[in-house]
């Protein structure tokens, strides 16, 4: 059973860059997640991590989501420096971890669509795969809301296609959280991520941003290959998600270099 969150507990100042931190802006940053029976995830997470689960209509879940957006103005959060554009979609299942009871989430990797790749891969051995990533998007200022949504990654290790709507009437709905606020904290603050390296070492990353200012959207369409291929979540289970949530743009802090744990 989750017990209530409140954003007055998560929210705290930024802490202060340094080195080699970087910050950049998310572009039509959406988070779409499924809600899964907790042993599709077998063999996926160490045993330091647990499901953060939910129960819904009696059963019991685990939540994985799928983050696309375009990085803009990714750059140093200290020094001046280029500015990178770049597609990019994040695979995250949420989860606990019992060292420290801080709610997280296991990262299973990202495509990116850049020729800068090859640093957080051969640096630091992070699971990030090369995509060749392109929206086309449209968002109404006026009335706050996305006319149309399209993402397409084609790719040998996750490719994806998408399609999102937004009607002005929609309500976020979060079944198995004791109230929305509790439910938004879970899926859009988690600031602390884990996964395995590359190398098959733990690797940790910790990122910063303020509260998210999502709005609720609607699947038009969706394939994930990636969730096809681990057997996570089918091509049909893909067409109706727990949740899809949107934001036109935010602002993230990326604290690095990540983190080995022995």
């Amino acid at each position: 059973m989750q017990a209530p969150q409140l954003f007055r507990d998560f929210l705290h100042p930024r802490p202060q860059p340094a080195g080699i931190d970087v910050i950049c802006s998310l572009q039509h940053f959406s988070i779409i997640t499924y809600a899964i029976t907790p042993n599709r995830f077998e063999g996926l997470i160490p045993e330091r991590f647990k499901l953060d689960t939910v129960v819904i209509d009696g059963q019991e879940k685990g939540l994985l989501s799928v983050v696309p957006f375009v990085d803009i103005d990714f750059t140093s959060a200290v020094y001046p420096f280029p500015k990178f554009t770049m597609g990019q979609t994040n695979y995250r299942i949420y989860v606990i971890d019992t060292l420290t009871g801080e709610k997280c989430v296991w990262f299973l990797g990202t495509t990116l669509d850049s020729w800068a790749l090859f640093v957080p891969r051969l640096l630091w051995h992070l699971p990030w795969y090369s995509g060749d990533v392109s929206f086309d998007c449209e968002y109404n200022h006026q009335q706050a809301r996305y006319l149309k949504y399209r993402m397409e990654t084609r790719a040998e290790w996750a490719p994806a296609r998408l399609e999102l709507t937004q009607d002005v009437d929609d309500v976020i709905s979060l079944p198995g959280f004791p109230d929305l606020e509790s439910g938004m904290v879970y899926l859009t603050h988690p600031l602390t991520g884990f996964y395995y390296r590359r190398d098959g070492k733990l690797g940790s990353y910790r990122v910063w941003h303020q509260r998210l200012n999502v709005k609720p959207g609607r699947l038009g369409y969706a394939c994930f290959g990636l969730l096809t291929r681990l057997g996570l979540v089918t091509e049909a289970e893909q067409q109706t998600p727990y949740s899809v949530l949107m934001e036109p743009l935010n602002e993230f802090t990326v604290y690095l270099p990540p983190r080995t744990i022995d």
